[in-house]
């Protein structure tokens, strides 16, 4: 066990691969962007590290994400120590830049997507991908009164539910179109007084411990960096605040990648549930909600 561990990471490429998939789950294709190196020895590399122990893979349709993980108990122990060290490689200025451009193209894809159909967005997601009725349990989870925050507002429609809940709510959304049909549906309803804001979920418009309850519906898994965000929403939630979240269960629709702009094809509970604890969330509980035939399975969660 601890021979493996040090002769996978006696390599520079090695070393300079962990301390990247440290920062998040990538595939071979973006691994091999980031790096500027052939798929076969990217691939070569990562079996090297995974059968040590030092990576997992966690496979999503034909797609395999990468990330460091901790199924080594040695490397677990180490990596204290060692992680601090993998910032002065000679090469990680260069590969943190190259990482973050593959992530920034993952959410341009996105917000671009996001853009050209918000006026459809509701009706596509609907007769595409059907899931459980649950909009009533998410919305008993927020409690009553203080500031609610919505992230990944979408076109609205939860809006007047949280602000009948909130004495003051906020939505934030990543795409200008999506934005524009929400404050158009709220001028209908003659719901004027919502502050909607144009952010990223990873880099939220707003000061710390700002806001009393967060609320993701249904946006995770159109994350680029899932953990990132869930650390982000710990940080503009006051002390004591909770977050309420719905997203799917983990399925194998491939095509939403390409039809809905989904970054991940759901979530594991107990993934989803250990990323929030990581994020500094101690009060975590979670519950899946029963599909129907043709539906796709949600997780309802809160954690304080």
């Amino acid at each position: 066990m601890i021979l493996d561990v040090l002769k996978a990471l006696a390599d520079p490429c090695r070393l300079r691969l962990t301390a990247v998939l440290l920062r998040g789950e990538f595939t071979v294709q973006e691994l091999t962007r980031i790096f500027g190196m052939g798929q076969s020895r990217i691939s070569r590399h990562l079996k090297i590290l995974t059968k040590a122990g030092v990576l997992t893979v966690k496979r999503q349709g034909t797609w395999s994400y990468y990330r460091a993980g901790g199924e080594n108990p040695f490397f677990v122990a180490i990596l204290p120590a060692l992680e601090p060290e993998l910032d002065h490689l000679p090469e990680r200025p260069a590969d943190v830049t190259a990482l973050l451009a593959v992530l920034d193209d993952r959410r341009r894809r996105s917000q671009e997507f996001f853009d050209r159909h918000a006026r459809q967005w509701d009706d596509l997601t609907r007769s595409l991908l059907p899931v459980p009725d649950y909009l009533d349990r998410l919305v008993a989870l927020v409690p009553l009164g203080g500031t609610v925050l919505e992230v990944g507002l979408g076109t609205g429609g939860l809006l007047p539910d949280l602000a009948a809940r909130g004495s003051r709510v906020i939505g934030v959304d990543h795409a200008p179109a999506m934005l524009d049909e929400a404050r158009r549906r709220l001028a209908q309803a003659g719901l004027t007084c919502i502050d909607l804001r144009l952010g990223e979920m990873t880099h939220l418009p707003l000061p710390d411990n700002e806001v009393g309850c967060a609320v993701a519906n249904m946006v995770l898994h159109h994350a680029a960096d899932p953990t990132a965000v869930l650390h982000e929403f710990r940080r503009v939630l006051a002390p004591g605040g909770v977050l309420v979240l719905a997203d799917l269960a983990r399925h194998e629709r491939e095509w939403v990648r390409e039809q809905l702009a989904d970054q991940w094809l759901g979530f594991e509970e107990a993934e989803l549930l250990a990323w929030l604890k990581e994020a500094g969330f101690i009060d975590v509980s979670s519950e899946r909600l029963k599909s129907g035939a043709g539906e796709v399975a949600v997780l309802l969660v809160r954690a304080s």
